[in-house]
């Protein structure tokens, strides 16, 4: 009866443990690319390049630097746009600390960047923010569901 038991209970931990690894990854090689093309797209200050990395869902909530908050896609894009119209030129990169954490199609990354702005007027902005977006996958494809983009207060 002992060794019924024992057999059970390690049979019923293998199955209970087993699809949560099979779900879990850490590796962030996956999203290594989808983080660059995402600042290559924001770098041409051109959101229509970024769109096809986002949800479209009107309730999806993105914090940036600036404004607080936007509600939905279009709400965001028109707020980018009148943030960048006083840019000439832009380039964001990602730093080499990317994290990503899967849970089947649900995904999270981490890390910062560093951003350069040129203005119309001439004036050069230097950036180092940080970024967490939430991503899904949907039709095969990883898109934001939920970002935040911020900046240290300055010292």
């Amino acid at each position: 009866m002992r060794k019924a038991l024992a057999g059970f209970t390690f049979l019923l931990l293998l199955t209970s443990a087993g699809p949560a690894r099979a779900q879990k990854s850490n590796d962030p090689g996956e999203f290594k690319d989808l983080i660059q093309r995402y600042w290559q797209a924001w770098s041409t200050l051109n959101p229509d390049n970024a769109a096809p990395m986002y949800a479209k869902d009107a309730d999806a909530v993105f914090f940036d630097i600036s404004p607080l908050k936007y509600n939905g896609w279009e709400e965001y894009k028109q707020g980018v746009q009148k943030v960048f119209a006083t840019a000439a030129s832009a380039s964001f990169a990602p730093n080499d600390d990317l994290k990503a954490t899967r849970r089947g199609n649900i995904a999270w990354t981490s890390s910062t960047f560093h951003g350069t702005v040129t203005q119309k007027d001439g004036k050069t902005m230097d950036l180092a923010g940080r970024h967490t977006a939430v991503w899904e996958k949907r039709g095969g494809h990883w898109v934001i569901v939920h970002e935040h983009v911020s900046a240290p207060l300055p010292d």
